[in-house]
């Protein structure tokens, strides 16, 4: 997993998929509550005609290279995530369909809490 301090420093920087195609730019970063280590990015997508947007992409078997974060997920994959407007927020209603979107398990904290935080 890459340390929360230092994919911070990515924020900006290019976001590929396995082969090397661009998925968008990292925007922000979503770490689990419960553990406090990032779990999801938020990339922005899109461009002149259709604007642009975020993406919310795992982190999960994640690398960093030379001036890019590569994810473990298709481009056609994480385009197709579910997506928020670049101002705005991931609701609680909306969190597990990302998690579903990845076919990755979902569970709120104890007392109902949500599983992501953005930093």
């Amino acid at each position: 997993m890459i340390p929360a301090g230092n994919i911070r420093d990515w924020r900006g920087e290019n976001v590929v998929d396995p082969e090397g195609h661009k998925i968008g730019t990292l925007e922000s970063i979503y770490v689990d509550v419960v553990s406090d280590e990032p779990s999801f990015i938020g990339v922005e997508v899109g461009g002149l005609i259709g604007g642009k947007s975020l993406v919310f992409i795992p982190l999960k078997d994640s690398t960093v290279g030379p001036r890019e974060v590569r994810v473990a997920y298709s481009r056609d994959l994480a385009k197709a995530a579910p997506s928020i407007d670049t101002d705005g927020e991931l609701t609680a209603a909306d969190e597990p369909n990302v998690f579903a979107h990845y076919q990755l398990p979902y569970a709120t904290g104890p007392n109902g809490e949500r599983q992501l935080a953005r930093r």
